[in-house]
């Protein structure tokens, strides 16, 4: 997947935790601290919202298709996460919140984090991140 593909990919998958918390009648301060941070280190602008064809006001939360397309929105957080180096506890309960309401237990968010933190010792080349999603699925599960 290219990076620009892969990017829209993530945005989408921002909003879609941006709405189920925004879904919620009162927000916790410190949950709204972290999707904020996220929203700046993705760079948001309105041309973004745009393109995902989201309006803030009517923002639902969407429990996507698939057990794959699932798993590889949880993905994208984690990911977003470790990537800035610096993983603080709340982004680890937003993460776990949003795969459990995804149907997944908790601790595919930990499971996910040691998979990409161990990935720079892969000796894999480009990288491939639906396949990768599919093997830590079959793992998973299996």
């Amino acid at each position: 997947m290219k990076n620009t593909e892969h990017l829209v990919s993530v945005k989408r998958s921002y909003f879609n935790i941006l709405a189920l918390f925004l879904g919620d009648e009162k927000i916790e301060t410190r949950f709204l601290r972290c999707l904020l941070k996220w929203g700046f280190q993705l760079h948001l602008n309105p041309e973004d919202l745009k393109q995902a064809d989201v309006d803030i006001s009517n923002l639902k939360f969407n429990s996507i298709g698939d057990k794959v397309e699932k798993l590889e929105a949880i993905y994208h957080l984690v990911y977003m996460i470790y990537l800035d180096e610096v993983v603080e506890d709340v982004e680890l309960e937003v993460a776990t919140i949003y795969a459990e309401e995804l149907g997944f237990k908790a601790n595919v968010v930990s499971e996910l984090f040691k998979s990409i933190a161990t990935e720079p010792y892969d000796e894999s080349g480009e990288r491939n991140v639906r396949q990768e999603v599919m093997d830590f699925l079959k793992v998973y599960e299996g």
